[in-house]
């Protein structure tokens, strides 16, 4: 037996781990275009970077962070009850401090009867006025803040280094288990060589 055959199934692997470390690295390199041999070589996510961010502005603007989501949320009844104990704290001070403060003539003649029956009516106004008053605010900041193009900007300007570093630290393991495969699909093959040559010779 030849016992070079033996090195065939070492050096596919090594074959193969090497060609999904270069795979994985032209996921980020290089970060500008060069060209080798007439061949112009260019890292994906650099080179996909502005599409990347126009897709994922879209996905965000969409389905993230909805103006409509939003709208709901702000003008929920639910929510509007969370905060109306810090709204009636906030009349109650102004009437009972704040309005004697000001106009200390009118807080003369008013008792507090006046001021509990005020805070009660100015409750009420609040209670209905808040809805469409968070809904036209929404609208409002839907027409002057684009989500879509915020996140654009945002993407597309972002530091290749940094979104490098951001994807090996949240996929160091997959990144490795790339690699082992390539190694382990390498050698197999290569072990299928060697069988194949010495069942054929």
């Amino acid at each position: 037996m030849n016992y070079w055959l033996i090195l065939i199934p070492l050096i596919s692997a090594f074959i193969g781990w090497v060609t999904n470390w270069v795979a994985i690295k032209m996921l980020f390199h290089p970060k500008e275009p060069k060209k080798i041999l007439g061949v112009t070589f260019h890292g994906i996510f650099p080179k996909r970077q502005r599409q990347f961010a126009e897709k994922l502005g879209r996905l965000v603007s969409a389905e993230f962070l909805s103006f409509t989501d939003i709208e709901q949320k702000i003008s929920n009844p639910d929510n509007l009850k969370k905060i109306m104990p810090m709204i009636e704290t906030h009349v109650d001070d102004f009437l009972k401090k704040r309005l004697s403060d000001e106009m200390p003539v009118i807080s003369m003649f008013i008792g507090d009867k006046t001021i509990t029956n005020l805070k009660r009516i100015f409750m009420q106004e609040i209670e209905l006025l808040f809805p469409d008053v968070m809904k036209q605010y929404a609208s409002n900041l839907k027409t002057e803040l684009d989500l879509e193009q915020i996140v654009i900007t945002k993407v597309a300007g972002f530091s290749s280094d940094k979104l490098e570093e951001i994807l090996y630290q949240i996929m160091s393991k997959e990144f490795r288990f790339v690699e082992i495969i390539g190694a382990v699909i390498g050698f197999i093959i290569g072990a299928l060589q060697v069988l194949i040559t010495i069942m054929t010779t």
